[in-house]
């Protein structure tokens, strides 16, 4: 049986260079990056929103913790059920629903009066990402079986899900200043409809082998251990304590789940995901590599958004075109991701991707409450070129080592990995931040110990406190808090380094050459090796 079947109107047969209907591949990869823009959008664009919520729906540390990260937490919660069913049921059919769920949830959010109904719309929201992204990644590796062409394909849309998330600061800051913060959500209507009638149109339909029933309760297994351990990563985050039934417990029965997945996939014929694709170094590495570099990196942006808008008091718009850097930086190593990939190989280029990020990362701890403009553009170069470059060859391994008839699961796991280092990350480097920060409000002259105690919470809780003191009182606090936080700043950042150097010493175990894994892997089916389970294809080799 094939490992793959397609559908669409008028399908072509498989001529080279058409999916079905006679699209062009390279037209219905624009019809998934303009997918993957709006659900990347979706990561940041409410960072620069979030002091209009505060005043707006007065959420409390922990309501506002959760309408940021909520929406990713659900999202990484759920890509292997969605990624799994697409490649049952049809991956267009779920990325179509996808664009459904995401365009009402989006209204929800924006008409939301409470940060309750907020909370829960971003938590729609997590399920539509869900369901689009793992979608866009399997497609694309149907679309293009040629490894060199493939690896173009991922570069670009690489680089859109960069763009997305480093443009939301800047779009999301035009939106607050010219009219109101639910106009962040509001934009996602529009273009989530135009998206569901050309996908509809345009799309080829495809999924993987459906021998066997799909596992429903090793779905949900999953969902509930990833949820359970970021939730309790969180409750650290939010200061609870370490050992607590809202923190170390969660973690605890995530890990059990997950294990309780992973025993449970391996004695099924027909599991969702062959897990002895993890025996593949370039495989798990890959993944190991796209944790690392979202761990260290999407807390620290948050941050840094924070640091221009509260220490540089920079106005929500201004904060985004300080970013643009970063963006035009992350474009161009996603287009140009491919030569560099068949001119370094991944091994080179995801260690040196994470070197150079650690190196800007690094370069920024000079940043005080001055404005240095030039310094911070060019570590926002560095970081975007390196960031994306990392990101780029660790995909680009980790799919072409997937057989095409589990797409959709191997591009869950890479979205999973993504979102539970994005969710986890904020969580551990706002941790560290909050660490650093705290101490520095303790004995402020002036300052009662309540006021420093919430002031301590956060630099904008801070500012808040001070206005409703005295001249002199009020005066002292703001500057104590700058001051805190730029040294909480240099503290993340420096943790944040260690996090990428420790990403540049995993990345050295990925093939030296962009085709010696296809090759392994072409060799191993040949010889029985865990290519596939019971007539799965090989995975793709690195020619036609």
């Amino acid at each position: 049986m094939s490992g793959t079947t397609a559908s669409g109107r008028g399908r072509t047969g498989g001529v080279p260079g058409h999916t079905g209907g006679g699209v062009n591949r390279w037209t219905v990869l624009t019809v998934l990056c303009v997918s993957l823009l709006f659900v990347a959008l979706d990561t940041t664009i409410l960072y620069v929103a979030v002091p209009s919520i505060t005043e707006d729906l007065r959420p409390g540390p922990v309501e506002l913790l959760w309408i940021v990260d909520v929406y990713p937490l659900i999202a990484a919660s759920l890509l292997i059920l969605f990624g799994t069913l697409g490649d049952r049921v049809g991956r267009r059919r779920v990325l179509l629903l996808g664009y459904g769920l995401f365009a009402l949830a989006s209204a929800a959010a924006a008409l939301a009066p409470n940060p309750q109904i907020l909370m829960a719309a971003r938590a729609l929201l997590g399920i539509g990402g869900a369901m689009i992204m793992p979608a866009t990644l399997s497609i694309l590796r149907q679309v293009f079986p040629d490894r060199r062409e493939r690896a173009v394909a991922i570069g670009v849309w690489s680089a859109v899900a960069a763009v997305g998330a480093a443009v939301g600061p800047v779009l999301g800051g035009f939106l607050v200043e010219n009219f109101w913060w639910g106009s962040v959500f509001l934009i996602n209507i529009p273009m989530m409809a135009a998206m569901f009638l050309i996908g509809r149109w345009l799309l080829p339909e495809s999924r993987g082998e459906r021998n066997g029933p799909w596992d429903l309760a090793g779905a949900l297994i999953a969902a509930l251990g990833v949820l359970g351990i970021v939730f309790g990563v969180k409750r650290l985050g939010s200061g609870a304590p370490i050992v607590g039934v809202t923190t170390l417990l969660p973690i605890a029965v995530g890990v059990v789940l997950l294990i309780v997945f992973v025993r449970r996939q391996g004695r099924r014929a027909h599991p969702l995901i062959d897990m002895r694709l993890f025996a593949r170094p370039a495989f798990g590495t890959s993944i190991g590599c796209i944790v690392l570099a979202m761990l260290a990196l999407v807390g620290l942006q948050l941050i840094a958004v924070q640091y221009l808008q509260l220490v540089l008091h920079l106005s929500p718009l201004e904060t985004g075109l300080r970013m643009l850097p970063l963006v035009f930086a992350a474009m161009a190593a996603g287009l140009t991701g491919s030569r560099l990939l068949q001119a370094l190989g991944p091994r080179l280029m995801v260690s040196g991707g994470f070197t150079l990020t650690a190196i800007a990362v690094v370069s920024l701890t000079a940043l005080g409450g001055q404005d240095r403009f030039w310094q911070l553009s060019l570590g926002f170069v560095l970081l975007g070129f390196g960031f994306q470059s990392t990101l780029f060859g660790a995909y680009e391994s980790m799919l072409s080592e997937a057989p095409a008839a589990q797409s959709g699961g191997a591009a869950a796991l890479g979205e999973t990995a993504y979102q539970l280092g994005a969710g986890i990350g904020v969580a551990l480097l706002g941790s560290v931040m909050n660490a650093a920060y705290a101490p520095g409000l303790n004995h402020v002259a002036g300052v009662s110990d309540r006021a420093s105690n919430s002031a301590s919470h956060s630099l904008g809780e801070a500012y808040k406190v001070a206005a409703g003191l005295g001249e002199h009182a009020r005066e002292a606090l703001r500057l104590a808090a700058r001051d805190s936080f730029v040294h909480g700043l240099r503290v993340t950042l420096v943790a944040s380094a260690v996090l990428l150097l420790a990403g540049a010493g995993l990345a050295l175990r990925l093939p030296r050459r962009a085709a010696e894994s296809a090759e392994r892997a072409d060799a191993a089916a040949e010889e029985g090796a865990p290519a596939g389970r019971e007539g799965a294809p090989a995975p793709a080799s690195s020619g036609r």
